[in-house]
């Protein structure tokens, strides 16, 4: 008897594990969509991670503070080519979620920026990351590594290389 209470506890926990990955944030109006995070070479001190933010209310929100522990620091960046040089800058008041919208977050535009890696990034591993919004307040996830390359999430959704229209090969990128 005690057999089966354990092995119906496991089944219970084991069909939960999927949608924590794929979204977090219970009953939070704000729903994190599609995280992920490319795995990092040896050495490697910053690396990112992206997603998509959906507010489902009729009120916009903010992004205003990332933590995770296999960070030194956690920041919430742009990307935007600025007389064809890339910059990469923090966002120090946050990232505006618009009412009834979403913002992603993806490689070349905006993302989560950790700096001060404690420990490389592995593909196939996962990684805590706890976001802080100004209304829904605070939402923990945990972040699938995908391989150094990747362009998209596991799942398959498109990620791409946004915000590369206009840039000029060979450029440059700085960070503010």
């Amino acid at each position: 008897m005690r057999f089966l209470s354990k092995l119906n506890l496991m089944a219970v926990l084991l069909a939960a594990v999927p949608t924590a990955f794929a979204q977090a944030g219970g009953t939070s109006n704000i729903k994190i969509e599609q995280p992920w995070a490319r795995a990092t070479p040896a050495g490697a001190m910053t690396g990112a991670v992206y997603m998509t933010l959906a507010n489902k209310t009729d009120t916009a929100d903010r992004l205003t503070a990332a933590s995770s522990d296999v960070a030194g620091k956690v920041q919430i960046h742009a990307m935007a080519v600025v007389n064809g040089i890339m910059q990469m800058r923090e966002l120090a008041d946050g990232l505006p979620i618009p009412a009834s919208g979403s913002v992603t977050l993806k490689p070349g535009g905006y993302h989560v920026m950790l700096i001060g890696l404690k420990k490389r990034l592995i593909a196939g591993q996962t990684l805590p990351l706890t976001l802080t919004f100004a209304k829904a307040g605070t939402i923990s996830i945990t972040v699938p590594i995908q391989a150094i390359g990747a362009t998209r999430g596991a799942n398959g959704s498109m990620s791409g290389m946004g915000g590369t229209q206009g840039k000029k090969p060979g450029g440059t990128m700085e960070m503010k």
